[in-house]
């Protein structure tokens, strides 16, 4: 089953929440940013290319019209490739784990795999970030302490969802969490 929802992120941009529940036992989730903006890097192309044309009138040096279509083609690449995410994805399988993937514009993929046995539990925590933001995050068990905790991973920190679509994505993992703990607690 695989159904799509509109939200927003805390700055009021479009995000789309695509959920698809493979079976009781594992679901993912795909939080898809905006694409980049066509109008928003030809504003930025242009006013580059125009300030090193003002310089080459004043300069008449053709290396400034040079390095501007060198640094702007460079800068562009780097923010696609370094920078700009267009999807988050959560796949949450009970007897496995968690997968985190951030897919990338230029294509690249960069996945974060965690045993579902160091999972202690999945939880939305809030930040003061000039307001009070709300953030989905895994709390990681610590070896040496059984009631600690070791680590806290974050999710979707590129989107930055708002808290409903937050809950959305917290009421569906703890179901998962819960059918796992009734299945390893039966004799």
């Amino acid at each position: 089953m695989e159904d799509e929802l509109a939200f927003s992120d805390i700055c009021g941009g479009r995000l789309a929440l695509q959920r698809r529940h493979y079976s009781p036992s594992c679901r993912e989730f795909c939080l898809s940013c905006p694409r980049l903006s066509l109008r928003s890097l030809t504003a930025v192309t242009c006013s580059v290319w125009l300030a090193a044309y003002a310089l080459f009138t004043l300069c008449e040096n053709s290396m400034i019209l040079s390095a501007a279509i060198f640094i702007t083609l460079l800068g562009l690449l780097g923010y696609l490739h370094f920078v700009k995410i267009d999807q988050e994805t959560l796949l949450i399988i009970d007897s496995l784990g968690i997968q985190l993937t951030s897919s990338y514009a230029s294509g690249k993929e960069s996945t974060t795999f965690i045993e579902m046995g160091k999972v202690k539990d999945i939880i939305i925590n809030e930040a003061i970030y000039m307001k009070v933001i709300y953030y989905l995050c895994i709390l990681l068990k610590d070896p040496l302490e059984p009631h600690g905790i070791s680590q806290v991973v974050p999710v979707f920190q590129n989107a930055k969802p708002r808290l409903d679509c937050l809950i959305e994505v917290y009421r569906s993992c703890q179901e998962i969490l819960a059918h796992r703990k009734a299945t390893s607690t039966r004799p």
